[in-house]
């Protein structure tokens, strides 16, 4: 497949990189203003609502962490994204390995159909799914990484643990063998009110502090999974470490 852009009018990509630098530019100062290092934050760029043409500018970039919310549309992604690098006449100059985040809901009977391709799994919110990824991981000899869903918001149509239900559910998925949970993931309500959001990323924060004081989890427990595009400032803020952008990257 000729991988260069066959589009009468291509996509004006130089906008990608402009909002990227935007970006990277507000993790920066927010870095300075609350004493952290934008080193210390993964951006995780989320693909599901971008065109094949911007992610591979993204690519480009340099940029290889990359979400998606669905199974199928990870799947087929992965797949255009890995022949794309093995085959552009530029491969040499591109990462060579991507990571893919699952960071939507996770159906149990689909855990296996991704499990090779995935990076971190974000969503893991029951011990029935954690015990679906630690059976299949153990039949293909892998031993993924993931964060576990809490729902800091309370909002009843958010997937994600009760936060007082987040500690028992940690203790039972550390017994697991084949997987390895290295921190919270959560997600703020959809709006502009700041102290709504900021509260959703207190609670994972303190939560996260208290397993790990607790000796609940093991020293790989570090990453705090929160913040997206409309709210990833106050994510920072409040000690994120990988942050799930896509609207600020891809919307025009």
């Amino acid at each position: 497949m000729d991988w260069h852009y066959v589009r009468s009018q291509p996509l004006d990509m130089t906008k990608i990189e402009e909002r990227i630098k935007r970006v990277q530019g507000i993790i920066a100062e927010t870095c300075a203003r609350v004493g952290r290092e934008p080193e210390d934050i993964r951006l995780v760029i989320v693909t599901k609502s971008a065109e094949f043409e911007q992610i591979q500018e993204v690519i480009r970039l340099g940029f290889n962490h990359l979400g998606e919310n669905r199974v199928q549309q990870l799947k087929k992604v992965a797949s255009q994204v890995e022949e794309f690098i093995g085959q552009s006449p530029e491969s040499a100059g591109l990462p060579k390995e991507i990571h893919w985040h699952m960071i939507g809901h996770l159906q149990r009977n689909k855990v296996r159909q991704v499990l090779s391709t995935i990076s971190l799994v974000h969503s893991v919110d029951t011990l029935r799914l954690a015990e679906e990824i630690n059976n299949s991981a153990a039949k293909l000899g892998l031993c993924p990484r993931v964060l576990l869903q809490v729902n800091t918001s309370n909002e009843p149509q958010k997937y994600g643990v009760p936060v007082g239900a987040a500690t028992h559910l940690a203790e039972q998925i550390e017994t697991l063998p084949h997987l390895k949970l290295i921190g919270l993931m959560t997600m703020a309500p959809l709006t502009r009110n700041k102290d709504v959001v900021r509260t959703c990323f207190v609670r994972a924060r303190e939560l996260h502090c208290e397993m790990r004081g607790e000796k609940i989890v093991g020293s790989q427990f570090t990453e705090l999974s929160m913040g997206m595009s409309s709210d990833y400032e106050v994510a920072i803020e409040e000690g994120a470490t990988i942050l799930r952008l896509g609207s600020a990257i891809f919307a025009g």
